[in-house]
């Protein structure tokens, strides 16, 4: 912060924590927050172009198409930050034999995050996932979790080709049409104390329509 504005970032101090070359012009962009757990998490989307020609969101070896979770109080490896001890792929040991996953992923198989947020009082992750062809997308991410793409779009198969890279695909909360809108983008769950009614709720909306919903969590999960 700069010593004369406690409110303001000092632009002297910046400092590379980590960087990943984008091979096309599109799907760069993404979000960066702070968990509860105090740990920094990063989207990038699946690399661009379109239908993920590289399979990247099915490849645990890269980061593209992939939320993930670094310590940036601590450094290891001559890296800028370190690997939480409970990160899902710290460990590689339980995977194919060829397969050597990037630690750094919290949870992978996403087409373009471009807006997620933590619910801070429950604590859960809420991703808006931007769909290709027919319909956008809304999961709450989970360690180690595989949200399908390009084996799947939502819920239904886009590229049968596509093998998972482990487990099942992680099915999406709420979906909805290219007929409602063209472009998920991620908001906020409200925690505030003056609208009592709408406590609990996840607000999200759409880039290019600019239709609103909401969703509440159920026990059930979504």
């Amino acid at each position: 912060m700069r010593k004369d504005d406690p409110s303001q970032a000092d632009p002297d101090s910046e400092e590379i924590i980590l960087t990943l070359r984008q091979p096309y012009r599109n799907h760069n962009g993404g979000d960066i927050k702070f968990g509860l757990d105090e740990y920094l998490y990063i989207s990038f989307g699946d690399g661009g172009s379109k239908d993920d020609p590289h399979s990247n969101g099915q490849n645990l070896e890269t980061w593209l198409g992939s939320i993930l979770r670094i310590d940036i109080d601590n450094k290891a490896d001559r890296k800028k930050y370190s690997v939480p001890k409970d990160n899902p792929f710290l460990d590689s040991s339980h995977l194919a034999e060829d397969l050597n996953a990037a630690p750094e992923i919290w949870a992978y198989g996403l087409r373009n995050v471009w807006r997620f947020s933590f619910d801070r009082e429950a604590g859960d992750l809420w991703a808006a996932d931007v769909g290709q062809n027919k319909t956008e997308e809304v999961n709450i991410v989970t360690a180690g979790g595989n949200f399908g793409w390009n084996r799947f779009e939502a819920r239904t198969v886009f590229n049968d080709v596509t093998p998972l890279a482990q487990g099942k695909a992680i099915e999406p909360v709420a979906t909805y049409a290219h007929d409602f809108g063209l472009s998920i983008t991620g908001g906020h769950g409200y925690r505030g104390q003056r609208f009592s009614e709408l406590n609990g709720l996840y607000f999200y909306a759409d880039y290019v329509s600019g239709n609103l919903w909401s969703l509440r969590k159920t026990e059930a999960g979504g």
